[in-house]
């Protein structure tokens, strides 16, 4: 709701690719989705959380499809889906083809578990008849890990493929930059593709490592006009997670790369749903949705303790889905800009706070009543429904 204006990220042409009813790249704004941590076979909890991801915000739900039984609960998932479903696959190329047939919107690939050329084709064929994406997404762990046994294929005259990266095998390949294996692997990778001309294709080369990610971005952002998904594999816990995330989507997003996210924990995925969307809300790569609340750091100065006093503001405000600022701030250093700046703000000292409507001072409030002086407010601002 205010009126200041600020400076807007450029984002980098791409190409639009069409997942289920869901747009990714073109002129859509950045996405944001999930992975489902139920096991797929089981219909009943997969359904129940990819209902809950899609409540907090998520517009795709990721799935794994180890087994056969795992895509044999597709169908009915996709049946009672409200977003587009993804399958992520692995080792086996038939369990890509029976996700394409159970109906999934996209499919994720990996360059370094699915490498026989034969059977990549008979998927990507699968997936243009059927109007199915692939996501080709290469992992260090991919590139390092699973290395020396995708060499050993190669020398033997096995259907490893891609080849190794160097004459100099193992040891040498680990000597070059990671980022710059992992846009070569994808390259190779990407050569089948463009030989079938299927397009409808999203790219991702993630790390755990921050800095390994940015790079990668960029040089695969430079190369190609495929959408990007971005993440941070292996990010860890919230804690962690978000933090190492946050470094490297938020670097890359500034400066336009990235059409899809995903900030992955260990743990309930619907953290990442709040994590992703407060990422894109703050850098206004999507219009906020709900309360957006501004609070001071709670230095020295503070003479009332405001914590208790956000908390209870942010739970009474659950509900409300228009995009409404509101500043609780502590004390004179901070508090009047910020207040002026807010849709709803207080400045609180000893015992009382001064409440602010669009900038402007309109009364003078005890401090057991800041809460409901805010919340009355806010309420008087959102549209009845």
């Amino acid at each position: 709701m205010g009126g200041m204006e600020y400076p807007v990220i450029e984002r980098r042409k791409t190409r639009p690719v069409t997942v289920g009813g869901l747009t990714i790249g073109g002129d859509a704004p950045v996405s944001v989705q999930s992975m489902a941590n139920t096991r797929t076979a089981d219909v009943e909890a997969s359904c129940a959380q990819v209902a809950t991801l899609a409540a907090a915000g998520a517009e795709l739900v990721r799935l794994a499809v180890p087994t056969r039984d795992d895509t044999a609960a597709l169908r009915e998932i996709v049946r009672r889906s409200p977003v587009p479903i993804a399958a992520d696959v692995h080792f086996h190329f038939d369990r890509a083809l029976e996700a394409i047939d159970a109906g999934v919107a996209k499919i994720r690939l990996n360059p370094g578990n699915i490498t026989d050329r034969d059977q990549v084709r008979r998927v990507i064929r699968a997936a243009a008849d059927a109007g199915v994406a692939i996501r080709v997404g290469v992992n260090e762990g991919s590139i390092i890990a699973r290395r020396p046994s995708l060499a050993a294929a190669s020398e033997s005259g096995g259907q490893g493929w891609p080849p190794p990266i160097t004459e100099g095998g193992w040891k040498a390949e680990t000597r070059r930059p990671l980022a710059e294996l992992m846009v070569e692997k994808l390259a190779q990778y990407l050569e089948v593709f463009e030989e079938m001309n299927f397009r409808n294709l999203v790219l991702s080369a993630k790390s755990h490592d921050a800095v390994t990610c940015v790079a990668v971005n960029r040089a695969i952002a430079a190369r190609w006009d495929y959408p990007l998904h971005l993440g941070v594999t292996h990010a860890g816990t919230r804690e962690t997670g978000a933090i190492r995330s946050a470094a490297a989507l938020g670097t890359l997003l500034c400066e336009g790369i990235g059409e899809t996210i995903r900030i992955s924990y260990a743990g309930d995925p619907v953290y990442e749903i709040a994590a992703s969307l407060e990422l894109l809300y703050s850098l206004r790569l999507r219009p906020r949705r709900g309360i957006e609340l501004i609070a001071c750091p709670t230095c020295g100065r503070l003479q009332t303790d405001i914590v208790p006093i956000v908390e209870a503001v942010r739970a009474a405000l659950a509900d409300v889905t228009e995009p409404i600022t509101v500043a609780i701030m502590g004390c004179v250093v901070n508090g009047p800009g910020e207040a002026q700046a807010a849709d709803v703000a207080i400045c609180a000292g000893a015992g009382k706070a001064l409440l602010y409507v669009h900038g402007e001072k309109i009364a003078t409030v005890p401090a057991d009543r800041i809460v409901s002086a805010v919340v009355e407010q806010v309420r008087k601002m959102v549209p009845p429904q």
